[in-house]
């Protein structure tokens, strides 16, 4: 199957132990560092963290990264590294590829994509954001090939939609 065979499906209950694992490999928390703080969010999908979407990454039936995506503004007090005042106007993204067969081949490109395409439908946004860490190069890439540019400035990528 090719990397444009991709899907996003609502993480379900019974994803949370596929979640632990991925979120505990050693290549992932060097980026997403704790574990738990990720699985408490995901485990209030449905309360807390409601206004955060997330995503399984499907391979066909094989589930292979997590993704997930919120409108700034809900996190305005969460985060310091942006101030966004509008709501339904600036998005933030996360992903990762838990599957590390899929690792290296651009799947990550794939994810980004569809990500921002399902941003771009669904809410109708102005802007996605993102702020991988500097030495994640391969995020970065990833966004970069996407269409995101690196604001030196403001410390993060931005995509106009």
């Amino acid at each position: 199957m090719k990397s444009t065979d991709l899907t996003l499906r609502p993480v379900r209950d019974e994803d949370i132990g596929l979640l632990a694992a991925w979120l505990n490999k050693d290549y992932i928390l060097k980026w997403y560092h704790d574990a738990n703080e990720w699985l408490a969010e995901i485990n209030e999908r449905q309360g807390t963290y409601s206004w955060i979407r997330h995503f399984i990454v499907m391979d066909g039936e094989t589930p292979i990264g997590f993704c997930q995506y919120y409108d700034c503004c809900n996190a305005n007090d969460m985060e310091d590294w942006y101030s966004v005042t509008e709501r339904g106007d600036t998005f933030s993204i996360d992903y990762l590829i838990g599957d590390e067969v899929y690792l290296g081949k651009g799947y990550g490109k794939s994810i980004v994509r569809l990500l921002t395409d399902t941003i771009r439908q669904k809410e109708h946004a102005n802007r996605i954001i993102a702020q991988p860490e500097t030495e994640n190069h391969s995020s970065n890439h990833v966004l970069m090939a996407n269409g995101y540019i690196y604001d030196k400035q403001k410390g993060y990528y931005c995509k106009l939609l």
